[in-house]
């Protein structure tokens, strides 16, 4: 179960690589690893040196906020697990949310195999657990190359070129006015967009770090936001689709610097505008860069899964709001343009 090969997708979250991972989930030499880092998020990358037990305590563990999305029914499509043993409000595994069922249909039996290996591992830096879950789940798949995706990942870029030296980096990439748009109709980053105010009204750098005082100081629609009983109709209070278009910018624009130092054959752009437009040729040059066959009746089911709908959506705003919004996406685009 070693040496296997690790892939990862990242990018801003809402550019098409949702799309992408079910695509590579009909791949029979690919593990597809949906949402695995941003499950486990803020504590996705803890510092020393972890257990197996402790390891498992951090797949196994709920996230109060996905609980409480599962348990409210906010529509978010990445979170996949629907019925089972785990009740929402009770609390369902973070790996059981949207890695497991992703894999199987049958979560609460892979979770249940997992819990009799993962809390024996020996103790050892996250990485290699992450490393040692992947090979063990590409064993129990039958698959060759693992790849991890998750949306809004852009963030860990410098950290996964640390901590995965030997691994590769796809950045998928979306027009951004599309893009910022569909953030704003997305309850996660909805949720992003308000913990951003929070963080420049109390000047922390990370959520946990607020305190009682913290979260005091806050107005009533932001107050609710840190809750350890997180309420999802916090989601719902209305929210400038400007700040999608800074956030969209802030996150490209910072991901292509911390992708430059990568070298030439360690990452890949893809541009799910290119995807859409021509699957066939797009899928093949992802599959030669991942180190996987490009099975012709692969391509063939991943053309039929990507959907054309999706491209052009700010067009339909009212011209005012989208010169706005291509306005405050500028930044970003002007990066990654000159980052190709």
């Amino acid at each position: 179960m070693t040496g296997t090969p690790v892939r990862f997708v990242v990018g801003t979250g809402r550019c098409g690589s949702t799309a992408l991972s079910r695509v590579l989930n009909l791949h029979p030499e690919v593990l597809s690893v949906n949402e695995l880092l941003s499950s486990l998020a803020p504590g996705t990358f803890p510092d020393g040196e972890l257990t197996g037990a402790g390891f498992w305590k951090l797949l196994a563990e709920p996230n109060p906020i996905i609980d409480a999305m599962l348990r409210d029914g906010t529509p978010v499509p990445e979170l996949l697990y629907r019925r089972g043993r785990f009740a929402p409000g009770a609390g369902v595994p973070v790996i059981s949310a949207m890695v497991l069922p992703h894999l199987t249909d049958d979560p609460d039996g892979l979770f249940d195999e997992l819990a009799d290996v993962v809390p024996s591992w020996p103790s050892r830096p996250i990485s290699a657990h992450y490393e040692g879950l992947f090979a063990w789940l590409c064993d129990r798949f039958g698959r060759r190359v693992a790849i991890e995706r998750s949306g809004f990942s852009l963030q860990w870029i410098t950290t996964l070129v640390e901590r995965f030296p030997a691994a590769k980096l796809v950045h998928m990439v979306r027009d951004g006015p599309d893009c910022a748009l569909s953030m704003s109709r997305h309850p996660g980053f909805r949720l992003v967009v308000l913990e951003n105010r929070i963080k420049e009204l109390t000047g922390v750098a990370t959520m946990p770090e607020l305190t009682a005082a913290d979260i005091a100081s806050l107005p009533p629609g932001l107050a609710k936001v840190p809750s350890a009983s997180f309420d999802p109709a916090v989601l719902a209070q209305p929210l400038p689709l400007a700040e999608f278009g800074d956030l969209w910018s802030r996150l490209v624009t910072d991901g292509v610097r911390d992708l430059a130092p990568v070298p030439a054959p360690n990452r890949l752009t893809l541009s799910f505008e290119d995807l859409i437009g021509d699957p066939r040729t797009e899928l093949t040059r992802f599959a030669g860069f991942a180190g996987v066959d490009p099975i012709g009746s692969w391509l063939d089911a991943g053309r039929a899964l990507l959907d054309r709908g999706r491209l052009g959506g700010a067009r339909s705003l009212p011209p005012d709001e989208l010169a706005e919004l291509r306005e405050r996406c500028a930044p970003g685009a002007r990066a990654l343009e000159e980052s190709l």
